[in-house]
């Protein structure tokens, strides 16, 4: 099978759970940012901004270990075990800790009223880093429906323990005040019942694996582990680094604004528009679950340096159409969260373009992967922390989540340019640079354009957008020579 076509299709594959998964989970958006003002949901970003931080510090690079040396190793089993055991150890080591300082955590971080935020989100830390081995598995094994399966079962039980506590339980307490419902419901929780419905979810998905955990024949192998550490720790750093890019500007809001500015309402607005682009970022998550073990796989074959090359060419397409897609009709998308939260929609394309960003550095960053030179993923994402740090330090204080917007996007903008380059040296990849740069032009055209229908009639404008998206996908087709499949279907399209 053609690889580019294997890939496109395990890609579809995670992408629908992906897709049916992030969809249902804009539907608690949808929830939260009707239910809660945005200083309450300012919470929520908050401490999901923490979450992501930590999950790489728990699995500190071991998935992309683990898929480096399940094609390196004869015994894959040891791999699975050593990876497994090591990460249930650190994991569990983590839940004590965090059981034991939860008060002083919760203080230090503005919640001493609310320890149990703490506690909830240790639990979660723990389980989901127990599990991103047994989900590489599937992964690395090309189990893509399994994989996707149980992803979607996690979403399907957090969205419904949300309904349950956010929607159903006041209700219930409201009209009829069941004498059972005491013991499931306390209004005095209030925003906390989004931890809770997290970690029922973590701890049910978790449930999922216990009797494949039977069948493992369990080789704890110190030697492996020493260089499955050694292979993944500048990983840990890089993806440390990383994740300030992506996480830290919602940290830093609360710290930076005035005292006049309500931070905790900047916060939440700047979460809820984030979510605006939950397109973008769903496409990019799932051809990552997609593309990585393809890369690692894929890298021996003779023609892999093309592949890699058409691979960027045509992730660029589609994100370029997703950006395109969503501002062409970014009065509908807007609905997807409160009126309250509209005040932050001139940050959207700005994040779409960010992410649009950081899709392509995954693609342009794979080189020091494969050729085990993972100290640049240090370096460079490094490079892109001081300067979103800088950025964000400089002008939150003036721009408020603005600044964040923008720093996140030139952060990326220039670990892409370097990265390119340097792996150019390392591991050249002859990418089709005249036609990307056409296609990124072609998308800026339009862009503006969009900008200068903003004024129209809704109806017109939708209609006039519409047409643009249309005459990108045409140009596409036209530079990428596929118009010649349309001509039985649109027998005059060369005249």
């Amino acid at each position: 099978m053609n690889p580019i076509r294997k890939l496109a299709q395990q890609t579809v594959i995670y992408g629908l759970s992906s897709v049916v998964s992030r969809f249902l989970n804009y539907l608690l958006v949808f929830i939260y940012t009707r239910v809660y003002k945005p200083e309450v949901y300012g919470i929520v970003t908050e401490l999901y901004a923490y979450l992501t931080f930590l999950i790489i510090i728990l699995t500190y690079g071991m998935e992309t270990g683990f898929f480096k040396f399940t094609q390196s190793e004869k015994d894959k089993e040891s791999v699975y075990s050593t990876s497994l055991i090591t990460l249930f150890t650190s994991s569990t080591f983590f839940i004590f800790l965090v059981l034991l300082f939860s008060r002083n955590i919760a203080s230090y971080m503005g919640y001493a009223n609310n320890p149990e935020y703490i506690i909830w989100f240790g639990w979660i830390l723990g389980l989901d880093a127990i599990m991103a081995i047994p989900f590489a598995r599937l992964r690395s094994d090309n189990r893509p429906i399994k994989f996707a399966f149980y992803k979607l079962l996690n979403v399907i039980v957090n969205i419904a323990s949300n309904v349950f506590f956010i929607i159903i339980c006041p209700i219930l307490k409201s009209r009829y005040n069941p004498e059972f419902l005491k013991y499931l419901y306390d209004p005095s929780i209030g925003v906390g019942y989004v931890f809770i419905s997290n970690l029922i979810a973590s701890i049910f998905t978790l449930s999922l694996f216990i009797p494949e955990f039977f069948k493992v024949q369990f080789n704890f192998n110190f030697k492996l582990l020493k260089n499955l550490l050694f292979y993944s720790f500048p990983l840990l750093i890089a993806g440390l680094a990383g994740s300030i890019n992506e996480t830290l500007d919602r940290v830093l809001l609360k710290h930076l604004l005035p005292s006049h500015v309500n931070a905790m309402q900047e916060l939440g607005i700047y979460g809820a528009n984030i979510k605006l682009a939950v397109v973008m970022i769903l496409f990019i998550q799932m051809y990552r679950f997609a593309a990585e073990p393809f890369f690692f796989n894929y890298d021996k074959e003779k023609d892999s340096k093309k592949v890699f090359a058409d691979v960027t060419k045509y992730f660029i397409i589609f994100v370029l159409f997703i950006f395109l897609l969503i501002m062409a009709y970014i009065d509908i998308f807007k609905y997807f969260i409160g009126s309250e939260y509209h005040i932050g929609l001139k940050i959207v394309p700005i994040q779409l373009f960010a992410s649009l960003l950081l899709g392509i550095y995954f693609n342009v960053s794979m080189w020091y992967k494969l050729t085990n030179k993972t100290m640049f993923g240090i370096y460079i994402t490094a490079l892109g922390a001081l300067i979103t740090i800088l950025i964000n330090f400089l002008f939150i204080p003036e721009f408020s989540y603005l600044a964040s917007s923008w720093a996140r996007l030139i952060c990326y903008l220039i670990m892409v340019i370097i990265t390119y380059f340097i792996g150019q040296k390392y591991y050249p990849v002859h990418y089709d640079l005249k036609k990307i740069a056409n296609y990124f032009l072609i998308t800026l055209i339009i862009f503006s354009l969009f900008i200068l229908t903003s004024k129209f009639h809704l109806i017109l404008k939708l209609l006039t957008n519409t047409i643009l998206l249309l005459i990108f996908l045409f140009f596409v087709l036209k530079l990428e020579n596929r118009i010649k499949y349309f001509k039985k279907y649109v027998p005059s399209i060369e005249k």
